[in-house]
């Protein structure tokens, strides 16, 4: 089968790997956001008193990556770039893995660039790990 289980067992959410064009350090921790939403246009309701709905415009929601802060500043040089104006638009594969890390999914970005950057909290006396954030903004979401 690939993967361990059966076909019908959940598959687990931390076995998962990010692919963004261009960056060799897209290693996360954690992903949020993976969605996509179609506007409502309601219309209608004054002689047949049934409001009427139909589809509008679609988007997909922004995705958020986490990752342990490391020194390697591709992240932010890509954020810096389109704070200064210059847009980068990368593509990029968020990839569920089974147990042996062998692909079973994968969900394919296009036309991203960071839209947020979210450095970590620092604690004196704590003992975490650094956390930085990654916010990108994406056109269109496909499932290979």
């Amino acid at each position: 089968m690939g993967f361990w289980g059966r076909g019908h067992d959940h598959i687990g959410n931390f076995n998962f790997r990010i692919e963004i064009e261009g960056l060799h350090s897209a290693s996360f921790k954690a992903m949020d956001g993976l969605g996509s939403e179609t506007e409502v246009i309601t219309y209608g309701g004054t002689v047949d008193q049934l409001q009427r709905k139909r589809p509008g415009r679609h988007k997909y929601t922004d995705v958020t990556f986490k990752r342990g802060y490391t020194n390697n500043p591709e992240l932010w040089v890509w954020r810096k770039s389109v704070i200064e104006g210059v847009v980068d638009r990368k593509s990029g594969s968020i990839i569920i893995c089974g147990d042996d890390g062998g692909e079973i999914m994968r969900y394919n970005f296009f036309e991203g660039w960071p839209t947020k950057w979210k450095g970590f909290q620092l604690d004196g006396k704590g003992t975490d790990t650094n956390i930085e954030e990654l916010t990108i903004t994406i056109e269109r979401l496909e499932r290979g």
